[in-house]
């Protein structure tokens, strides 16, 4: 089974279709872990009815706290990220599960093919519109175009919901805060991945989710994400990915070293934002209650 870590901040109709898909369309019962934020639409009220665990902050303390917060409650080896407006379906766990345990290693990263109604230039995102909020979803229309997809897997392309072992996720220490509320905190994630020897990035193409995209994101004060990945890495995420992540398991990617080594024009890039407070000038910018929000049990 899987331990499924789900954050969330006041988006209640979302979540109820998302533990409600994960409930009526997993092979397993899997354990559901959520975070809550904040909570006053009604959503700590009832992910207590429910009976799910969970973890809570009185104010939005960001993705990257929220899953750090939840991944010590995880009973499971697997550990499984899941956004809260995300619709799952039917065999979307049963493909992933099997993925994972038809490799000869504990490290690795997992994803599943999503569908958005505005999925933009991505070609491994699915563009098919079932409804953007909770009272014009297409659950019919979906599962019947999911069932028909048909996709192949593809190596060397991360996207989400997030599958990965427990002991990989401790052993880079989850995801990193000072990204913190969460913009480029994936791309960060991956490159401590990249750097303990992971190259299994892999969509799964019998996992099919739904996105709604955007439900969180579009009310957060964001943090410059890339600035912050350049900074603290040497290397754009544009370079990341295009000379790293792309070549994963494929022969080209063979002789990759551990340590990616920066362009002369990463370099450049970061010396000119080398005089900038990183990251804790977008830090400050943070709910001002964010320290005082959490809570530790």
């Amino acid at each position: 089974m899987l331990s499924i870590l789900i954050p969330t901040w006041n988006n209640l109709p979302f979540l109820k279709l998302c533990i409600d898909s994960v409930r009526r369309h997993s092979g397993e019962a899997h354990e559901i872990l959520v975070h809550v934020n904040d909570g006053s639409d009604g959503t700590l009220a009832w992910v207590r009815e429910q009976g799910l665990r969970y973890t809570h902050s009185s104010g939005n303390v960001g993705v990257c706290l929220a899953l750090n917060q939840l991944a010590p409650l995880a009973s499971h080896d697997q550990l499984l990220f899941l956004n809260d407006d995300m619709f799952v379906t039917p065999g979307w766990d049963t493909a992933l599960v099997d993925a994972a345990r038809a490799l000869d290693t504990p490290i690795y990263y997992l994803s599943s093919v999503m569908i958005e109604p505005n999925a933009g230039a991505s070609k491994q995102v699915v563009s098919k519109d079932f409804g953007t909020t909770a009272e014009t979803f297409d659950e019919a229309g979906l599962l019947a175009y999911a069932a028909s997809l048909g996709r192949s897997d593809v190596n060397g392309v991360p996207t989400q919901p997030t599958l990965v072992s427990r002991s990989l996720w401790h052993l880079v220490g989850g995801y990193s805060i000072e990204f913190g509320p969460g913009m480029s905190s994936d791309d960060d994630f991956l490159m401590k991945l990249w750097l303990v020897g992971c190259r299994t990035f892999r969509i799964v193409g019998k996992s099919v989710v739904y996105h709604f995209g955007c439900r969180s994101t579009g009310r957060v004060v964001k943090n410059r994400g890339s600035r912050e990945f350049l900074m603290k890495w040497g290397m754009t995420q544009a370079e990341f990915k295009r000379d790293y992540l792309d070549l994963a398991g494929t022969p080209a990617g063979a002789g990759l070293p551990n340590v990616p080594t920066p362009s002369g024009r990463s370099r450049i890039k970061r010396a000119l934002h080398g005089s900038k407070p990183y990251p804790l000038e977008d830090l400050a910018r943070w709910d001002t209650g964010v320290p005082r929000h959490l809570k530790l049990d």
